[in-house]
């Protein structure tokens, strides 16, 4: 809807966009994304301006860029060293046009503290109607503050930028809060049309009235499913009682951290054991390993790989291997079926020489278990789909995509065996690790066409969280995690918005239809069983 007829298509032009109030940028866009920082405490007060002809009475809305850095100090999603500015410039060039019945007031801020102050100075001018914060960066809490001033509030994402922050705080945020709209596409059109919903605060309308039209607005901006079912795909199972009697006799191998509550729990409910292992015991199997043998699995690698694109990749995927060969060694002294890495904290810190993800895939492959980051929950799940039905699971980091009715699981490592170990291998790339761009993973290409189950068991909630969808893409981003796996979500999309901050961003993906065998699973071991998508 508009606000009022006859406006001037113009929006907000490169000069208007600095004397609106961007925090420390001087008077001319061209200045500000030269800065790698912006100094807190330098909020400019919104200044009075006249209105072109028939905009007089526009809402005005903070436009909040929500990043650590214009240039990327650090390694999160997008990656370290990407450059905020030309995204920024884009959306704050775009958004105005596309949506010429509001005001937008852009802004950078870093932290939290520099939003309160911003929220500060708006309260004494009060010219600001609402907020749109456009989150780029993983973990920056920006949106809170603004959020809880009350204001109608738009959050969106940077598309394989500020995914996981995005799915968590929106998730906690909307319990709490009505004033605020969570809206996950990689179509502008879409934020555009959700911010028209700031022209009902001139009708009188609440700010949680405003936040529900937004919210509205885009999920009935979304295409209608397609996919209903998959190509054919013949599951062997193994039934419930068998799959727990096995669990009773796995152990999980724990490196370097891994949650001690999650292990308590998994013990308890899945009867599943996890032993620590210090990063000093897996260096020294590390140096015991063969360097011989190492070398000859990174020419392998090297000759299986659809494209290489990292320095020094002899030297870097013999270290890759070594740590293959140093978890194989540590998995058959403990008689372990299972492993699971601090990977991040073992690599930035030095403990690792190499990042395990080229090792992960062998082990998955090979019908074992290898999971990333330490997480025993995501390790539980992979322990049970490999007797439940002998497929790896695939942890990733989800990203929703409401344009495209998807979700896209990413992670830096995945299978290529998705059928199981007698499975013929799919395609596969080695790239740098992406938030750091060091060290070696995997850019799989999987298949498509088939159902997939997505999942998490929460051995303490006693839930079991799932939902369904049918392989469509592998994307392809230098944003994000390498491996993107896009899936056609089947059910209500609404509720893919829900429990992130129950669950944590990963989630475990397999090929197959496993709704059924799940439900079966959760009433025999007494847990809650909730479509994520139903």
């Amino acid at each position: 809807m508009s606000c009022a007829k006859n406006f001037c298509p113009g929006c907000i032009d490169r000069r208007r966009f600095l004397a609106a109030g961007c925090i420390g940028c001087g008077t001319a866009l061209a200045k500000m994304v030269q800065l790698s920082t912006l100094q807190a405490g330098q909020v400019q007060p919104v200044p009075q301006q006249s209105s072109p002809e028939g905009k007089a009475d526009r809402p005005k809305v903070r436009l909040i860029f929500a990043c650590w850095a214009l240039v990327q100090d650090r390694p999160t999603w997008p990656h370290i060293g990407h450059d905020m500015r030309p995204e920024i410039e884009r959306v704050s060039k775009e958004l105005p046009r596309l949506c010429p019945e509001v005001e937008f007031v852009p802004v950078v801020l870093h932290s939290p503290e520099e939003a309160e102050k911003l929220l500060a100075e708006d309260a004494k001018t009060g010219q600001i109607d609402g907020y749109l914060v456009y989150h780029m960066n993983n973990w920056i809490r920006v949106m809170y503050p603004v959020v809880a001033s009350g204001k109608p509030t738009i959050i969106a994402q940077y598309i394989y930028g500020g995914s996981g922050g995005f799915h968590v705080f929106t998730a906690e945020l909307r319990r709490n809060y009505k004033n605020m709209a969570a809206i996950s596409s990689s179509r502008l059109e879409d934020l555009a049309e959700a911010a028209r919903k700031f022209c009902l605060l001139r009708q009188g309308a609440s700010a949680s009235e405003v936040a529900q039209a937004a919210y509205q607005c885009h999920l009935d901006r979304m295409p209608p499913p397609r996919l209903l079912t998959g190509k054919e795909d013949k599951l062997t199972l193994r039934s419930i009682g068998e799959v727990l009697a096995a669990l009773e006799k796995e152990l999980i191998l724990t490196v370097g951290g891994g949650s001690a509550a999650i292990a308590k729990a998994l013990a308890e409910t899945l009867k599943i054991q996890v032993r620590p292992v210090s990063f000093p015991e897996f260096a020294e199997a590390y140096e015991r390993t063969d360097v011989d043998q190492a070398r000859q699995i990174a020419a392998r690698w090297k000759t299986q790989a659809a494209k290489i694109d990292i320095p020094e990749p002899d030297q870097t995927l013999e270290k890759s291997a070594r740590v293959y060969l140093a978890q194989k060694q540590l998995m058959a002294k403990y008689k372990a079926s299972a492993i699971a890495i601090n990977c991040l904290g073992g690599f930035y810190s030095g403990h690792l020489k190499g990042y395990p993800c080229l090792g992960f895939v062998e082990l998955n492959d090979a019908g074992l278990v290898g999971a990333c980051e330490a997480d025993l929950m995501s390790t539980g799940v992979m322990l049970m789909l490999r007797h439940l039905v002998g497929r790896p699971g695939y942890i990733s980091d989800p990203v929703l995509d409401s344009s495209r009715r998807q979700i896209i699981y990413a992670h830096c490592v995945a299978p290529t065996k998705v059928f199981g170990p007698s499975d013929t291998p799919s395609a596969f790339e080695i790239y740098t690790h992406s938030e750091d761009r060091r060290g070696a993973s995997v850019r799989s290409i999987l298949p498509l066409g088939y159902m997939t189950t997505t999942l998490e068991i929460h051995p303490i909630r006693q839930e079991i969280l799932c939902h369904r969808g049918v392989a469509v893409e592998n994307p392809w981003s230098d944003r994000g995690c390498r491996t993107k796996l896009a899936v056609e979500v089947l059910g209500d999309f609404d509720r893919m918005y829900t429990f992130w901050d129950h669950y944590g961003w990963h989630r475990v993906t397999v090929y197959g239809d496993l709704w059924e065998p799940l439900k079966e699973l959760a009433a025999a071991l007494k847990f809650k069983f909730i479509p994520e998508a139903s």
